[in-house]
């Protein structure tokens, strides 16, 4: 695991100063080591963190006669038997980690290499004889990697920081992308704040040669509901030994390792399945609150004692302001999840006794786990409503309906064809309507770019007739890499964790895919195969059947307490309302009636927050170090030269 970084380009044009630059921007992600390659024109870098192979696993990594270059950030879980293959071939090998396979296997097969990996992964090759460069990223996009073609370099890395420590120029806001973070509370790939930068997106493929970019997709999620099995038996031994599998490949370390424990259904199965596949007690991590509807720690601690761990918890009393203005200077572009938060604060107390950690994230989009889902269906029932109506309605009577009125919100998401009201319903949109948050110039400027369009569009290309499968398609390609994975990626990697997610092997998710709906959603439960699973490896029932939480914290009690001055100061500042993003009316408003507790808006309250101190406490210092880049770089290169 660690961070990777490169510029390729022309001849010349690269020096190991600004690689080295670039793998400073990120030492959290590796903090044992780092490596530099640096030639004709090309540049990688790395910082590691040591998990497999602790003597021998530096990188850059190359083969036989050093003309294939790799940097690498990721596990690859099948390495052995990929070893034995290749050796077969007639390849040898100078170290045992998992990154020297993937330099062998690109001899061999170039690019369709990655079809052969297992894994988390992302990674550079560089091939010197064709001076081309191959960037992949994992197929459902759990580590990240970033690019720019500027004056003729690509220039890649892990984190955006790392192109911005040698390209401050490119810091220039991408306004139509941070439409999105309004609407959605995360930028969705292949977008990022800046419009210079952009992220790979997740079963992609990228080749640099001859100064031109080649995007291409190698991976999707295969055709949804087109495996029914025989009996609830069969699905279950079937849905057992595949996930078994999936966790017991996870847990190949050389180093201390764990898990993460919420206390919740998908958590508490990986945790099961560890501590069958484990010769001695597993290591569990659970967190709580001392405001009692928000802790879990009580059903994490049932789950730790069922299967006899070695469990950590921590009761936080958190400093919230220090820590939130700790991570908007970490962050690269705004990020509006709260559940930031706790993942990292166990992120914090999992390091403190493990280097590795297993997480149960992905089980909600591949196992139906959000209300929205069962909400999404129920409203399935008014699509009688021809579009004609609903268009007339929305045009000619919705508008004189008074504001608060009962119902009034509700009448104009039925009125929507299917597909609208999904992709509305998980946006700011609703709020925009009733509330004009956003200015009226800034919305006026993204005219051609509707935010909801793009989601529109993957529904309808979805591999899947059924409704249910359309949108968990839709929240695998979206809020899955965009949210979820980002939010464990960034959290766990800003304290040196590893984080892996078994029931993101995509082996496994390919199976779970194949599945008809109803083996995933029943008479309106959630996870329905799935629980039936958990309680069959002994999950406790009282974790499996109670209303779900998610990873909760107590945002309402915070935002009206210890954030309230912080909130209504940054807020209503006149710096922050003259950028030209927000409504000052609307965010009145919304303040309003939080704070006199007629309604409970914290989450959108946290997404403004977030944006105007990653506006501060990122952006601006960006832009204040790119208006002398010119001057800094041309001081840089003449030293390298001397």
């Amino acid at each position: 695991m660690c961070g990777i970084a490169g510029i390729v380009g022309e001849a010349g044009g690269v020096h190991s100063a600004t690689i080295h630059r670039m793998c400073q921007a990120m030492v959290h992600r590796g903090p044992d080591d780092e490596g530099i390659f640096v030639e004709e024109g090309a540049g990688l870098g790395m910082r590691r963190l040591s998990i497999i192979d602790l003597a021998g696993g530096h990188q850059p990594i190359f083969n036989e006669d050093r003309t294939i270059w790799i940097v690498f950030n990721g596990e690859i879980y099948n390495f052995q038997e990929l070893r034995q293959e290749l050796e077969g071939r007639g390849h040898h090998f100078c170290s045992h980690c998992d990154t020297e396979a993937i330099v062998h296997l690109y001899e061999d097969f170039g690019a369709e290499c990655v079809h052969k990996l297992r894994g988390m992964f992302a990674f550079a090759i560089y091939d010197r004889p064709r001076r081309r460069l191959l960037l992949a990223r994992d197929r459902l996009g759990i580590k990240p990697l970033h690019y720019a073609l500027h004056r003729n370099q690509l220039l890649f890395a892990s984190e955006m920081k790392s192109i911005l420590a040698v390209a401050p120029e490119l810091a220039e806001p991408d306004s139509a992308a941070l439409l999105q973070y309004f609407y959605f509370g995360y930028i969705p790939d292949p977008s990022t704040a800046f419009s210079s930068i952009k992220k790979l997106e997740p079963g992609h493929l990228l080749e640099f040669e001859n100064g031109e970019v080649r995007l291409r997709k190698y991976w999707d999620l295969p055709q949804y509901a087109c495996h029914s099995p025989a009996s609830e038996e069969e699905c279950l031994e079937e849905l057992e030994h595949r996930l078994e599998e999936a966790v017991r490949i996870r847990l190949i370390a050389d180093v201390p390792l764990g898990a993460m424990l919420s206390g919740g259904t998908d958590s508490s199965m990986v945790v099961a399945l560890m501590a069958r596949a484990s010769a001695g007690p597993v290591k569990t991590f659970s967190i709580g609150f001392k405001q009692a509807d928000f802790n879990e720690a009580d059903y994490a601690r049932l789950v730790a004692q069922k299967f006899h761990t070695d469990h950590h918890e921590l009761i936080l009393e958190p400093n919230v302001l220090e820590t939130v203005e700790v991570l908007t200077q970490s962050m690269e572009e705004p990020f509006g999840d709260s559940s930031m938060l706790p993942t990292y604060y166990i992120s914090c107390l999992a390091r403190k006794h493990v280097t590795v950690a297993l997480s149960g994230d992905g089980g909600d989009e591949a196992f139906a786990g959000y209300e929205r889902y069962w909400v999404h269906l129920h409203h399935r029932a008014h699509d009688w409503i021809p579009q004609w109506a609903g268009r007339i309605y929305r045009k000619y009577i919705h508008p004189w309906i008074p504001n608060g009125m009962p119902g009034r919100s509700m009448a104009y998401s039925i009125s929507l064809p299917w597909n609208e009201r999904y992709t509305e319903g998980v946006s700011l949109h609703p709020f925009q309507r009733q509330m004009g948050l956003l200015a009226p110039e800034f919305l006026a400027s993204q005219t051609h770019k509707d935010p909801l369009q793009s989601f529109r569009d993957i529904l309808e290309r979805a591999p899947a007739q059924d409704p249910l499968s359309r949108v968990l398609y839709l929240d695998s390609k979206t809020y899955l890499p965009g949210d979820i994975l980002t939010k464990v990626d960034r959290m766990s990697m800003l304290t040196s964790l590893e984080a892996r997610v078994p029931i993101l092997d995509h082996k496994f998710l390919e199976w779970v895919t194949a599945l008809t709906p109803e083996w995933k959603m029943r008479n309106g439960e959630p996870k329905y195969i799935f629980r039936k699973l958990a309680e069959r490896v002994g999950v406790p029932r009282e974790v499996l059947y109670r209303k779900k939480q998610g990873f909760a914290l107590p945002l309402v009690h915070w935002m009206r307490e210890e954030l309230k001055d912080l909130i209504l100061t940054v807020l209503l500042e006149p710096r922050t309302l003259q950028r030209g993003y927000l409504n000052p009316r609307g965010v009145k408003r919304l303040l309003d009636e939080h704070f006199e507790a007629r309604r409970d808006h914290s989450a959108r309250i946290w997404r403004l927050l977030v944006f105007e101190l990653w506006h501060r406490n990122f952006l601006e210092k960006m832009s204040s170090v790119g208006m002398i880049a010119n001057s800094y770089q041309a001081a840089s290169v003449s030293g390298e030269k001397g």
